[in-house]
C-alpha cells in the first residue's frame, strides 16, 4: 500500500496529468499534454520532433493504460496508478523503460544530457504554468555539471515513481513536495 508521502507525490504528478479535471487520466489527458509541450517548444505534431515527442508520450499512456486500467474502460484513477506504483519495486524494469523514452522526450538536443532549459520546459508542459525550477534542477545535478545524465535523469525517475523517501533527490523530479 502506497505510503502518505508516495499519495502525495503522486497525486500531484496525477493532478497535473489530468488537464481536463475529471479524475481520471485517458488519451484526450496524454494528447493535450503533448500539444502543451509542443506548444512551449514552439513546434507541432507535423515536425519530426513533433512526431517523436507524441511517440514517446503516447506510448507512455498506452504502458500506464496497460498496467493500471483493470476495468478496461480507457480511465486511469489515482488509485489505479497507486496500485501500479506499490508493484514496481518488484519490476524495475518497468520505470527505466518509461523513464528512457522519457529522457528522450526531454533532451530535446540530442545531445544526451538534459539541460536546465529543457527540464523546466518538461515541469511547464506538465503542470500548464511556469514553474521556477532552478533550485530542483540544481537538487537533482547530483554531480554539480549543470546537466543530468542519462543515469541520472532514470535514478531519479525510478526513485520517483517507485521510491518512499522524501530527502532522495528524485522525490522531486516533478518539484518538491
Amino acid at each position: 500500500m502506497a505510503s502518505d508521502f508516495q499519495r502525495r507525490k503522486i497525486s500531484g504528478v496525477f493532478g497535473a496529468m489530468d488537464t481536463d479535471d475529471d479524475g481520471y487520466l485517458t488519451e484526450s489527458d496524454f494528447r493535450a499534454l503533448t500539444a502543451r509541450w509542443l506548444d512551449l517548444r514552439g513546434t507541432d505534431g507535423g515536425t519530426l520532433e513533433g512526431e517523436k515527442l507524441a511517440t514517446i508520450m503516447m506510448g507512455w499512456w498506452a504502458t500506464l493504460r496497460d498496467a493500471s486500467d483493470r476495468d478496461r474502460d480507457g480511465k486511469v484513477s489515482l488509485d489505479d496508478v497507486l496500485g501500479v506504483v506499490d508493484e514496481l519495486p518488484k519490476t524495475p524494469g518497468a520505470v527505466t523503460g518509461t523513464a528512457s523514452a522519457m529522457f528522450e522526450a526531454v533532451d530535446e538536443n540530442g545531445d544526451g544530457t538534459i539541460s536546465a532549459a529543457e527540464y523546466r520546459r518538461m515541469i511547464e508542459a506538465w503542470s500548464g504554468a511556469g514553474t521556477p525550477t532552478d533550485e530542483v534542477f540544481a537538487f537533482l545535478d547530483t554531480d554539480g555539471d549543470g546537466r543530468l545524465s542519462h543515469d541520472e535523469f532514470t535514478g531519479h525517475w525510478y526513485e520517483f515513481w517507485a521510491g518512499d523517501d522524501p530527502a532522495a533527490p528524485g522525490s522531486a523530479v516533478f518539484g518538491r513536495v
